[in-house]
Order: structure tokens, then sequence, then C-alpha cells
């Protein structure tokens, strides 16, 4: 066990120690704020403080993980090797950044609590975080400088034998839509069959025409395709369906037609299922408990895993309903537009709230990839697959969010995509 000196033990300061060194290094830790605690102590130690006590293991802190609140924190860029890091440390520390001060910065989306410029849909844009500024945003940083502390740490203290992690893949499935066309109910099909000709989009009013009358399968229904996939690479994806009521944007099915509940159950009998909540219950925590009751009566199963319908992650107020909500889990951590690791990590971790200063039983799965209907087959993957790579470095999680349709023939690229990866890294993914 490492034993951690320092002169104030927060809830800051565990939270990130117990992340850092525990879950993603795999060495458990303790604290202590006694010096002569910590001088008696003849196995593996560091101290957390301004000042070396001697010539420990010493990290010099910043001050972020020993404040209150949220204020304006000053960041100048540097470079550790060729990864971007800030808060540097001066010559006397054992390791040349506080990793634990910066990774608590992006882990708990300190920068989303501060004002920001909001896009047309209320939500916190890539361009205004510091890994867009930097062009860190592909890295999962968080993990590397874990990495980088390791292998320092390592050489000062050689008997350590740290829990090693693997390498996962994790799939998921977005459901706003389950069918393109059929089982949407007479009215809102005789306002598609009129949108496709005042929009003179003929080869939609042909492809309508088709399915509705039995002649080809809906281009959305593409679930046993799924299933056969997911089984063919032994997988198991997490599908989140979105059964709010019809609304602007939220366009699925009615939750109580049959066809769509024997869809949901049939897909939770192979997969891991969650909720997709709508876009209505962005401000509306009533909505989001009606949706959640609607799937658990669905599926008869407890309904731990969110994610919100086009990413409307409002930091903290979105996560607060979930655990009042009683979900353990939500999948909404990235950019809808944008590819990259929006805390600046790739493995999962629990929600820290600072506006209470505890940190939550909510888990964070963050993703840093997600559909969006355009692909430019040539860079966009090999961005992905850089991203890839990286993540396989430091063992950790790579997850990718899709849509429904991206087995179909509108998305040949798409379909290439999810396929190479599950070609890939079948053996890796989260069963």
């Amino acid at each position: 066990m490492l034993l951690v000196y320092t002169q104030k033990i927060t809830p800051r300061l565990r939270y990130t120690f117990k992340h850092l060194i525990t879950r993603v290094l795999g060495i458990s830790v303790d604290f202590t704020t006694k010096i002569e605690t910590f001088i008696a102590h003849n196995e593996v130690k560091m101290s957390y403080v301004k000042q070396p006590l001697g010539d420990e293991f010493f990290v010099r802190c910043q001050d972020l993980l020993f404040e209150q609140g949220v204020g304006e924190v000053d960041i100048a860029m540097h470079k550790w090797d060729e990864t971007p890091c800030f808060f540097p440390t001066g010559e006397k520390s054992t390791v040349p950044y506080d990793i634990f001060a910066a990774s608590f910065y992006l882990l708990s989306r300190y920068e989303e609590y501060l004002p920001y410029v909001k896009d047309e849909h209320g939500r916190y844009t890539a361009v205004e975080s510091l890994a867009f500024k930097n062009d860190f945003l592909k890295l999962p940083v968080v993990d590397i400088w874990c990495q980088k502390f390791l292998a320092i740490f390592l050489e000062k203290f050689p008997d350590v034998v740290p829990e090693k992690r693997q390498f996962v893949y994790k799939p998921i499935i977005n459901v706003p839509v389950a069918y393109a066309y059929k089982k949407r109910g007479l009215i809102r099909a005789f306002g598609g069959f009129m949108t496709d000709i005042v929009r003179f989009k003929f080869s939609r009013f042909i492809d309508r025409s088709a399915v509705l009358l039995g002649m080809k399968e809906d281009p959305y229904d593409n679930f046993e395709a799924f299933i056969a996939l997911h089984k063919q690479y032994d997988t198991k994806a997490y599908y989140f369906f979105q059964i709010g009521d019809y609304a602007t944007y939220d366009h699925n099915i009615s939750i109580y037609k049959n066809v769509f509940i024997r869809l949901i159950k049939n897909v939770s009998d192979y997969s891991k299922v969650g909720l997709l909540a709508s876009y209505a219950s962005f401000t509306n925590v009533e909505k989001l408990k009606v949706e959640k009751k609607r799937l658990n009566m669905t599926i008869n199963k407890p309904i731990k895993r969110a994610r919100q319908h086009y990413n409307m992650l409002n930091v903290p107020q979105f996560y607060r309903d979930l655990i009042d909500l009683e979900f353990s889990e939500d999948f909404s951590m990235g950019y809808r537009d944008t590819i990259g690791f929006r805390a600046g990590t790739c493995n999962p971790f629990y929600f820290y709230d600072i506006g209470m200063e505890i940190q939550t039983p909510l888990k964070v799965n963050p993703f840093c990839l997600q559909y969006t209907g355009e692909l430019d087959t040539e860079i966009f993957t090999t961005e992905i697959m850089k991203m890839a790579t990286q993540v396989q470095k430091v063992n950790g999680t790579f997850a990718a969010v899709f849509h429904n349709v991206v087995l179909s023939e509108r998305n040949v690229a798409w379909k290439e995509l999810y396929i190479n990866l599950l070609k890939t890294y079948s053996n890796a993914t989260d069963n």
C-alpha cells in the first residue's frame, strides 16, 4: 500500500488519488497528515506538499485539491516529453507535473462550471475546452500522465506490483428512432409523404412507399443484423432506447406499440439496455423519471444506465438528476460533433460534484466517437484508429457511439467502420 503524506485530506484529494493510483494504476493508497506516522512507515510512501520532508518520493502540490468551489485557474501549457501537460512542479519534485491537480481539473469538468458560450441547444461545445484550444482533445492525457508517473514511481519502488488493467472496446448503439417509416401511425406517415414531395425527396418517397407496402425492409430496422454480428464476434453492445413522448427533437414511435416493446425485450436478451433520455427531459426531471419507469416496465429489469439525447449534458445538473433517480452509470461524456476525450480520459470514473464537494456514486463512461451521419472515410477513420491505438497503449476503454442505422446501405462508410472495429477488437469487448 502507498501511504501519502499531505497537510490536509480533502474530498478532492481523496477522490483524485483513489482514481489515479488505485483504479487506473492498480495500487492501493492511504493518507496521513501526521509526520511521525509518515516517517515511521517503512514501506511505499510519497509526500504531496509544497516542500519535501527529506529525500522521499515527492510531488509538489498545486492548490486546486485543497480549495472549495470554483474560481479562475491560471493554466499554462507545457510538454511532458511529447504529451501536453500543465501545473509544473519545479526541480525538487520527483515528477515534473502535478498530475493529480491537472487530472482533477479535467475529470471534474471544472471548466464546465465556469461561464461559457452555449450552442443553439444550450450545450457546452468542444471549442470552449482547454483540450481543444491546446490540441490534446484526441489524447487520453490523464491516462498517459498516469503511465508516465508509474514509470518514475517503479524506478523508486521496483518491488511494487500494480494490478494490471486490460484494454476494452465498448460499442454503444443509440436508438433515437427504431424505424424510419413503419409503425409510425397514419398521420405521421401522411406527413412524411407530404414532406418528401415538398422537399423534392422523391427517392425517400419511393422508399417510404416500398416499406409501407411490405416490398422492402425498413432501413433503420437492423437489429437482427446487429445481433448476428455481435454473436459472430462474441460481443455485447450497449443499447440506449429513446422512449419519450413525440416532440420536435424526439421522433421515436410510441413505447406502447407491441412491436416496439417486443424489439426492446428481444435486444435486452442479447445486450445491455439503457435509457436514451429525451431532448425534452433535459430541463424536466419528471419526464426523465417517467421515461425510466416506462423502460423498466418494458423489460422488467432495473434501469441503471442512461445517455442524454443530442448529448444535452449539463454539468452538474443532469448528473444530479440521474443520481436522484438512482441511475448508477452515465454514457453521455463526450461531444456530439467532435471526436476526442471530453474529460481527458478513456477510462470510466466517478462523477465529482464540485458544488457539493463530494464523490458521487454515479460512474461516468466517457466516449470519444459519436455517429454524425457524415464520414470522410479516409481522414476520419485514420483519426479513429489513432485514438484506439492511444487507448490500447494505456490499457484503457475505447468507447464509440453509433446509431441503429449504421448497418444500412445509406451509411456504407459507417458500416465498414463499425464492422472493422468489431473485427479488430472482438477479443477486448466488455462482456
